[in-house]
């Protein structure tokens, strides 16, 4: 049986599994930094960086303790080395390097967003590709052809703002915590979503594959303060039903936008298996809204269970992919911050 560890540090959750050939998970942990980041209303990257310095190692020997396993006992350690924020990567990269020269193990690199889409795979038990795959999360909107685990050809992204970006800010003008994401869900439960009749970007357009939510994000705040610039404190001093309706109609906007990208890849494709990755598909409504789009035109469904759509280690477990076919990285390994499309 091979045994991997699987080390994920991209932006500001610590994580570590221990995953076999079979995809069976015999530790994970995750260790989160929301309460850290929880004043500023999104994640600072040096507070994120030295967190992770601090968490590496306990969130390291916590996941083997449960696992049952020595370091000595593993096949190989594999990082997520891209795409994410620079400071982070570096610091998994670098406990990995230095496990693996110990140790004597092959050390493996993993595609933070191939990995989210893999979640689908270990999620649902069963050979989920080839299919589409789409990420949504604070830094990425992205549609892929994903031929095989590790075969993903672009086909479309946001030219602006991503979607979990678009739900901080929003919640912030909106006077709600970070995460925006579950604070605005909450919030649109008491909402009306047709109260604000906000843009539906590039939806119109059938061909283009790509998103785009800084106009969205902009028409929100023309709505609630008008083109002036907000005044300090002005988001407290909104009604509650104006924030609930807002958070509604905010809300739909996106997951319409999202919903309509997928199923036009999917009619563009000869694919029809539709996977969908990233904290953003924690959200109710649009794994609700997406779900009834695939009934009603026919293509399969595969989102992972919440705690495989936002960040962690599990879903790591790509890295058997690579173990397979022998694809080892050797120690001057360099992380890949930034997303080339």
């Amino acid at each position: 049986m091979i045994r991997i560890l699987t080390l994920e540090t991209t932006c500001d959750e610590t994580a570590a599994a221990v995953v076999t050939d079979k995809l069976e998970v015999l530790g994970a942990v995750v260790a989160s930094q929301a309460e850290l980041h929880l004043r500023f209303g999104g994640v600072v990257p040096e507070i994120a960086s030295r967190a992770h310095v601090e968490r590496i190692l306990p969130v390291i020997d916590q996941t083997l303790e449960k696992a049952n396993l020595k370091l000595s006992e593993l096949d190989a350690i594999a990082i997520a080395n891209r795409p994410g924020l620079a400071g982070s990567l570096l610091v998994g990269l670098m406990a990995a390097k230095t496990l693996c020269l110990v140790h004597d193990l092959p050390l493996i690199g993993v595609d933070h967003l191939q990995a989210h889409i893999y979640a689908c795979r270990i999620a649902s038990g069963q050979d989920v590709f080839p299919c589409i795959g789409l990420i949504v999360s604070g830094g990425h909107s992205n549609l892929y052809r994903c031929q095989s685990p590790l075969d993903f050809t672009p086909l479309g992204g946001t030219i602006d703002d991503a979607a979990g970006e678009a739900f901080d800010k929003v919640a912030s003008m909106l006077g709600l915590p970070y995460p925006g994401g579950p604070a605005i869900q909450k919030a649109a439960e008491q909402g009306d979503p047709t109260r604000y009749k906000l843009p539906r970007p590039l939806v119109n357009d059938k061909t283009r594959l790509e998103f785009s939510f800084s106009g969205l994000k902009t028409a929100v705040r023309y709505e609630l303060f008008g083109t002036g610039r907000p005044a300090m404190g002005q988001a407290a001093n909104l009604d509650s039903q104006v924030v609930a309706d807002m958070a509604a109609s905010f809300q739909q906007a996106v997951i319409d936008c999202l919903v309509n990208k997928a199923a036009l890849a999917i009619r563009q494709s000869d694919f029809s298996r539709l996977c969908v990755g990233g904290g953003v598909a924690a959200n109710t409504p649009f794994r609700n809204a997406i779900q009834r789009q695939a009934d009603n035109d026919g293509f399969e469904l595969f989102i992972p269970p919440l705690s495989l759509c936002t960040d962690n280690a599990v879903m790591g477990a790509i890295a058997i992919e690579r173990y397979r076919v022998s694809q080892f990285e050797s120690l001057d390994l360099d992380i890949s911050p930034g997303l080339v499309r």
